[in-house]
This record gives C-alpha cells, sequence and structure tokens, in this order.
C-alpha cells in the first residue's frame, strides 16, 4: 500500500509509510490510549474480532476505514488474532507529544506472530509454542531435510537433518511436524507449494536467501558465542544450518533485539526418539483424543490423566515427554530410579507443596531476557527462588546418590543464586504494581533520589491538612475545603455564600454550582514542586526497574538451568504420586528382545470405569504375532492401545499399570486403528487404511511394535481376506515386528499352523439367549464367533432387521458347508502370494482344464476380434468347461 498524490494528513501519512514495510501483517497503530487499525486491515480485524468498523476523513476519494481496541486490554485482542494464525505488528509512540512539531515519532518495536510469542497472557500455560524453520537441498536422488526450531518463551534451540528419497519426504517432513508442533513454520518462497500438503496453514514464506549456508552458521556463532559448531555436533548439517540462520534472522526481527536467552543448541538425530507417526499419535491419545480435543477441553488423554505437576514448566516438560520417549534406555532407567526413591521417602507431599509455590521461572527468564518482564514477574521470580532451599532439603531425605543419581544432579542445579535473589529482594517493592508506568515497584531504600521523589509527592497529603488549618484561621471560613484531582490539580473550595471573606491573594481557578475553586501562591509552588516530583519519581522508576533488568542479564543460563531442573522434578514427583496411588510398578527394560506384561490395564480407560479387567500380553523372539479375534465391544482395541501405551510409559520413564512389565529395545510404535476417510485429501476410508498399512510395511523393523486393527474391511470378502493375511505374513516373516493383529476374518486363525512365531488369543464372552455379556478377558486361541448380530441388537437396530439378519445368516452359512477351493488360503491354496498361479496345488483333472483354457486363451487377441469372433471364442472356452465338467 502507497500513498497517492491525494494530499493526506501528516499523520495518515506516517501510517502509509509504516505499513508499505509490514503489507501482510496486521498494523496495531498507537494512538494515545488506542490501537487503531485502517484500510484493509481494519476491515479484516473487525470481522476477526467482532468490533465496530468506521470510518474517518477520505483517501483517494473514499472513506478511511478504522476500528481500534483500547491500549490497556489489547492483549486479549492480540490472543485472539494469534490463535487464528495472525501476526500483528505493534507500532508504538516513541517521541513525545508535548515536544513533537507535527506527528508524534512512531515504530515498530514488536512484531507478534504465533511462533515467537512470549507473553503469558498469549500463550498456552502447559505447551510450548515453537518456531521452525525448513530448508531442503536435493542431489541427485537424495533430499537433505533440515529443522530448526525455537521456542521463544524458553529458549530453547534445535535442529535436526535427515536424508530421504523424494517421495518419502512428505512422510518424513510430517512424522517430524507431528512431534515438535511447531505453531509458525518458516519456508523459503519455492519451498512453499511443495510442501503445501504437510505444512497445513502454518507456513511464513521468507525469501530464499535467508536461508544461506554460510550467513547461518555466522548467525548461529554470534548467537552461541562459539568459534566452531563441532562442540555442539552440528558441524557439517548444512541444510540444518541454513533453516537455523533464517530462523533466527526472523525471530530477532519480530521481538526488535537479539535472543539474550538463547545460549545452547541441542541437535537431535532421526532414531534418537521412539518412532510415533501421526497415526499412532491420535490413536494412543497421547495429548489429544482421536477427536481432535486436548487435554484443555477435559478430555481424558494420557497427558490429562498424568498431569498432577503443580507449576506450568513441569506441565511443559511432561507433555514434551510423552511425545519425545528417548530410545535410550538409561534415560529412563534413571526416572524409574529417582521416582522409586520419592516414593520410598514418601517425599512427593512435601515436594508438591512447595513446588504449587513456584512461578513459571522459565518463561520469566526469557521475558527478562528481552527485556519485558513485569514487574510480578520479578516478584514470582524472588517467591520462587525463596523455595529451592525447601526443595533440597526434601530431595536430601530421598536416598544416596547411588540410589537415584538423576535426583542428585536435581538437587545440585537447585541451589539458590544468592546474588540474583539478593538483587530481586533489595530493588522490588513487596507487592509490586502490575506496570512500571503505574509506580510503586523499586522498594523503599533501594534508591535515594527515588526516596527523596516520593517523599515530596507523599507529604503532600500533611501540606494539605496543614494549609486547610491554616486558611480556616486567617479567613474565617470554617467549611473551607484544600483539596486536589489529577484534572485540576490543587485547589481552594469555598461555597457562594462564604465568597466574601475570600482574601485578595486568592486567584479564581474554577466555578461549579454551589462553590468556588481558588489557587494561591503558596498552593501553586507547591502544586509545581509536588507534581514535578511525582513525575520525576515515575520517570525514575522506570530507568531504575531497566537497569534491574540489565543487571539480571547475567543470570540468565543459572535462571535457566534451575528452570529446567523444577520441570523435571515437577514431573518426577507427578508421575510419584500417580504411580503411589494407582498401584504402578517399575518396568524392567533389557537388552534382549522382549515384551511381557503381566495384568495390565488401559491407564486411561481404567480410570473410567468401575472394574478393569487385567490382560497379560506375551511377546518373544519365538513369539512375534498375536491373532486377537473376539466380538466387538469385547475390548480388542483397548487391549491392543494398553501394550502401546505400557511400553510407551516404560520408555518415558514412568511406573507402568501391570502387575509387572518387562520390555525389551522399542525403535518404533506403528498402530492402524479405526476407520476414517480423509475427504479433503481425496482419499476413502479403505485408502486411508491402506495408506497406514504401507507405512508400517515399509517402516516397521524387528524392535517395532505394531498394532493392527480390521485390516482390509473396507473392501470386498476376498480381497481383504487376501490383504490382510499377506500384510500378516509379511509381518511375521519380513518384518518380524512384535505385533498384535486383531481380525474377524477367522479363516486367519490358520496362521500360527504355518508360522510357529504366531499364536491365537481371543477376548472372551458369553451368549445368553439372544444377549451377549463381554467379559473383556484375553484368553488363549481363537474365538468361536464375531457375536455381530448381538451387537448389533445392543446397539439399538430393530428387533425385525435382527430377526431377517437371522435367517440370511442360516441361509449363508449352510451354503458354504462345502467352501469353495478358493476361500480356504491356508489349507489348500490355489493362489501362492509369492509364487503366483500354482496348478501343483490343484487334482489331476482341475489342472488338465485349467493347462487347455491358459493355451486357448493364449491364441485370443481381444483387440483384433469382431463381435461375432469373440463370441464364437466365448462358445469355445464354455465348450472347454462343459467337457470337464
Amino acid at each position: 500500500m502507497t500513498a497517492a498524490p491525494q494530499k493526506v494528513s501528516p499523520g495518515m501519512q506516517q501510517y502509509l509509510g509504516i505499513k508499505a514495510d509490514y503489507p501482510d501483517t496486521l498494523v496495531f497503530y498507537r494512538m494515545g490510549d488506542f490501537y487503531e487499525l485502517f484500510f484493509d486491515d481494519a476491515e479484516k480485524a473487525a470481522r476477526l474480532l467482532g468490533i465496530t468498523l468506521t470510518s474517518r476523513g477520505t483517501y483517494n476519494n473514499a472513506p478511511i476505514k478504522m476500528c481500534g481496541v483500547p491500549f490497556h486490554s489489547a492483549d486479549q485482542y492480540l490472543a485472539k488474532l494469534i490463535k487464528l494464525g495472525e501476526s500483528v505488528a505493534l507500532c508504538e509512540q516513541i517521541g513525545d507529544p508535548a515536544t513533537s512539531k507535527g506527528p508524534v515519532d512512531r515504530k515498530v518495536l514488536r512484531v507478534v506472530t504465533p511462533g515467537t510469542l512470549t507473553d503469558s497472557n498469549l500463550l498456552p500455560e502447559k505447551s510450548d509454542q515453537p518456531l521452525l524453520a525448513l530448508y531442503i537441498t536435493q542431489q541427485r536422488k537424495t533430499v537433505t531435510l533440515g529443522m530448526a526450531w525455537l521456542s521463544m518463551a524458553s529458549g530453547a534451540l534445535k535442529m535436526m537433518e535427515t536424508s530421504c528419497d523424494p517421495q518419502t519426504l512428505d512422510a518424513q517432513l510430517k512424522q517430524a511436524l507431528e512431534r515438535i508442533a511447531p505453531a509458525e513454520i518458516l519456508v523459503a518462497d519455492m519451498v512453499d507449494a511443495m510442501l503445501a500438503n504437510a505444512l497445513v496453514n502454518k507456513a511464513t514464506t521468507v525469501p530464499e536467501w535467508h536461508f544461506d549456508i554460510a550467513h547461518g552458521q555466522k548467525s548461529l556463532l554470534e548467537q552461541l558465542a562459539a568459534s566452531t559448531l563441532s562442540g555442539f555436533g552440528a558441524e557439517g548439517l548444512s541444510a540444518a544450518i541454513g533453516a537455523a540462520g533464517a530462523l533466527l534472522r526472523y525471530a530477532q526481527s519480530t521481538q526488535g533485539k537479539g535472543l539474550q536467552h538463547v545460549r545452547a543448541l541441542t541437535v537431535e538425530t532421526e532414531n534418537e526418539f521412539i518412532g510415533l507417526d501421526a497415526a499412532t499419535r491420535r490413536n494412543l491419545e497421547l495429548t489429544e483424543t482421536i477427536r481432535g480435543q486436548d487435554a484443555s477441553s477435559g478430555a481424558p488423554t494420557l497427558f490429562s490423566l498424568l498431569d498432577h505437576c503443580r507449576t506450568a514448566m513441569g506441565s511443559r516438560f511432561l507433555r514434551h515427554c510423552l511425545h519425545h520417549a528417548k530410545r535410550d534406555q538409561a534415560v529412563a532407567r534413571g526416572r524409574h530410579a529417582a521416582i522409586g526413591a520419592l516414593i520410598a521417602a514418601d517425599a512427593g507431599a512435601g515436594l508438591s507443596s512447595t513446588l504449587a509455590s513456584v512461578p513459571d521461572i522459565e518463561r520469566i527468564t526469557a521475558r527478562i531476557a528481552l527485556l519485558s518482564a513485569r514487574p510480578r514477574d520479578l516478584a514470582g521470580l524472588r517467591d520462587g527462588l525463596l523455595q529451592l532451599d525447601a526443595l533440597r532439603a526434601d530431595l536430601a531425605m530421598c536416598g544416596s546418590d547411588s540410589q537415584a543419581p538423576l535426583l542428585q544432579e536435581l538437587q545440585n542445579a537447585l541451589t539458590t543464586p544468592e546474588d540474583c535473589l539478593q538483587l530481586i529482594q533489595s530493588a522490588i517493592a513487596a507487592e509490586p504494581s502490575t506496570m512500571v508506568r503505574d509506580g510503586g515497584v523499586i522498594a523503599t531504600g533501594y534508591d535515594a533520589e527515588l526516596d527523596e521523589l516520593r517523599a515530596l509527592s507523599e507529604n503532600a497529603g500533611q501540606f494539605l491538612v496543614d494549609l486547610e488549618t491554616r486558611e480556616r484561621a486567617r479567613t474565617g471560613i470554617a467549611n473551607l475545603r484544600v483539596e486536589y484531582n489529577k484534572v485540576h490539580g490543587f485547589y481552594i473550595e469555598v461555597t457562594h455564600g462564604q465568597t466574601d471573606k475570600v482574601p485578595d491573594d486568592y486567584r479564581r481557578r474554577q466555578t461549579l454550582k454551589n462553590a468556588e475553586r481558588y489557587i494561591t501562591p503558596e498552593l501553586k509552588a507547591f502544586e509545581d514542586k509536588a507534581l514535578s516530583a511525582q513525575e520525576r519519581a515515575l520517570i525514575r522508576e522506570k530507568y531504575l526497574y531497566e537497569q534491574i533488568l540489565q543487571a539480571l542479564a547475567p543470570h540468565i543460563g543459572t535462571l535457566q538451568s534451575i528452570a529446567q531442573a523444577l520441570a523435571q522434578l515437577d514431573t518426577l514427583v507427578a508421575l510419584a504420586d500417580h504411580a503411589a496411588r494407582h498401584d504402578w510398578c517399575e518396568p524392567q527394560l533389557v537388552a534382549e528382545p522382549a515384551l511381557r506384561i503381566e495384568q495390565g490395564r488401559h491407564p486411561v480407560v481404567e480410570k473410567q470405569i468401575e472394574r478393569f479387567i487385567a490382560n497379560d500380553c506375551q511377546l518373544s523372539t519365538e513369539r512375534k504375532l498375536l491373532l486377537i479375534t473376539g466380538p466387538n465391544m469385547g475390548g480388542k482395541s483397548t487391549f491392543m492401545r494398553q501394550v502401546a501405551l505400557i511400553t510407551l510409559l516404560a520408555y518415558v520413564g514412568s511406573y507402568v499399570p501391570a502387575a509387572s512389565a518387562t520390555i525389551g529395545p522399542i525403535d518404533r510404535i506403528f498402530t492402524r486403528i479405526g476407520a476414517a476417510d480423509d475427504l479433503a485429501g481425496g482419499r476413502s476410508t479403505f485408502m486411508v487404511e491402506m495408506t497406514e498399512s504401507a507405512a508400517i510395511l515399509n517402516g516397521a523393523s524387528e524392535n517395532s511394535l505394531v498394532l493392527m486393527d480390521e485390516v482390509g474391511r473396507g473392501t470386498s470378502t476376498f480381497d481383504g481376506l487376501a490383504l490382510a493375511w499377506a500384510i500378516a505374513r509379511h509381518l511375521i516373516e519380513v518384518s518380524r515386528s512384535f505385533t498384535l493383529f486383531a481380525t474377524h476374518y477367522f479363516e486367519l486363525t490358520q496362521l500360527p499352523e504355518l508360522h510357529p512365531s504366531a499364536a491365537n488369543v481371543h477376548l472372551s464372552a458369553v451368549e445368553h439367549k439372544d444377549s451377549i455379556v463381554f467379559l473383556h478377558a484375553v484368553q488363549v486361541g481363537p474365538a468361536s464367533q464375531s457375536y455381530g448380530l448381538q451387537v448389533a441388537q445392543l446397539a439399538g437396530v430393530p428387533s425385525p432387521v435382527i430377526r431377517a439378519a437371522r435367517k440370511h445368516l442360516a441361509l449363508l452359512e449352510s451354503q458354504s458347508v462345502q467352501a469353495s477351493p478358493q476361500f480356504d488360503l491356508f489349507s489348500h491354496p490355489v493362489v501362492d502370494a509369492t509364487d503366483g498361479f500354482n496348478p501343483a496345488a490343484m487334482d489331476g483333472a482341475a489342472a488338465a482344464l485349467s493347462s487347455e483354457l491358459i493355451d486357448a486363451l493364449a491364441t485370443i487377441d481381444p483387440d483384433a476380434l469382431t463381435p461375432r469372433e469373440a463370441l464364437e471364442q466365448l462358445y469355445r472356452l464354455k465348450k472347454l468347461t462343459d467337457a470337464h465338467a
């Protein structure tokens, strides 16, 4: 948007110049006590925020549309816009209105975007909102995907680089984005369109040259105050370094200043964490339900179940752990030992109570670094640091260093930073005002000049009382009053009936209905002095507060370490509390392949029902696949999910809901559960099912845990049965993964006869007359039937429909007594999935017929036949089959 030749006011000219630098961002233009928006910004904001759209003046012969929000309550409007994915440039008045000639100088001091939030009012309390940058390079047939992401509210900077072929790029990217869950994604102009499917409307496009690798390396070295990246494990990660350069440039530009709190770099690798794709995270309901509801809505998820954390830092760390379970068993074992020590020492209650008094030190530290911390942030930090000694004392009671070394590490990290604490205690008032501009932030005794200015202002009350007493005596006016208000300053008020007694040195200041207000030379002199002192005191406080934030800068690293230790401790205390109250056990992580769970329970479902039936799951190198049959509603999916959740919890470092659990190495967890289409992506239910199945077959290894539920139900019976059989056999013979395979195809229960590493189990149910009772117990062997009609009856299907179904079922069963050979895939295979047509599997007559048919068909060219010739050939084939009938 550029200024037209038409003459505009100086203020509008200033606005147009600023808006030209932010064409795709809503500009909040500060005018007095309001942020105003103009033109298209006003139209958009009015629609999104539900505020009134007005107009003022004209531009290009059209009214200038405008709307505004109050400066003091702008956060609620910003929060709504950010949630809708908008970015906002905050243009502030940097000049003094009293001395400005023409428009007050204004400048955009900060750009608020979904990925660069630090304000507590704008951020979700229990989750991070990372900013992520993507950079892709390609050499021949290999694509290198570089990613760098930053949590602005904590200062955590991470990067990762992975190589893949172009066909799997989309899947690789989706899995990474599902794990990191960025709020905003930076991409180069040309990459935006290529990755449109994976970016889910979170992309912000920046110029390609922002990803320059040499510039990225220089930016990283400057940010980290390092001479080489090798110490961070980032040397040679060129694509990720390019992404990091674009990320830092964008982050610094939105804040209008440096990033003091970004002091370390973590390089993640593709194989560091247990792999969970988007479908698995959704199916296991880690932090969101299958329907997309998160814990904040009260929906039951694994996170909402375990989140007994007393600090927001702890809740965020717990959420992070659920999505980032490490394959390294040592990490989980360390947490298991810490939880055991906390339970044994019964220290949870004391620690939990103390942690409840600790504020969000992690985010307060980030705001200190960005010089945006408010007075109550510092007061909260002070009160939180005062709790560290009590936390250390409680931790000291939790056993020796050898029993729980992690707790000893946390105890050391929670050492009180005395210099930092002393500075805040001496500088910040016990109960400071919300904003520095209101005064009352700096503690009395911290600054002599401020104390003197305050004394002048605060002594005004006594001066006014003394003056009023003297003036009443001098004038003889008994009801004379000396008062003050912000509009008219100090004044002497006399009622109209007494004005004849007013002395000559009184000067009229204001006339009211029933009284006159006056000023005297003495009162005027005091007013100038007092008001000047008050204004100077506010200026002094603002200056001192900025100095305090600067003085806290050297402590940022220490405060970040304390925040990380507090977050870990809070999570461990929450997990220990849950384990103790709900009879969870310590899992054993072993080096050999194993998945042995005794009396396992689903952690979420057991809290939702009155009596949960616990079940075992035994898998080993000799027993890799469990074929699970049983009725709908019988508990197959719950059983499968609980095995996956127990496995994941063990690697998170939590105790697990079971009598005992022994788990070997796990690299990935795959799930194919439930049916849903993807209409927006143009995929049917069956296509989604096959896409997820393909991802499992292509990605599962012998250390993977695979859950597959009702594969093949979305197509015809024979197609689905053949697919389910072939997929199960691939998992047994090729992938060799630990697999739970639930199905209603009873023909598959013959698999264990051909493959010793497969076994049948079923969820039991009892039929009584026409009703059914689900026992939810896992038992050895295949199920006898699916009880589909009984479940339909429970669902409320009308009785006439059920009766008709029973009759038709009886008819179908009578007709299938002499089943066709092709239906029996295992005992009498006609078609082999790997070898194709197999005449040897047939009897002699059938083989002879097949051979003649094949020879006859080989001589026919369908494209060269006339309709009459085609009919003749059809008769010829019919004769062949009749001859062998």
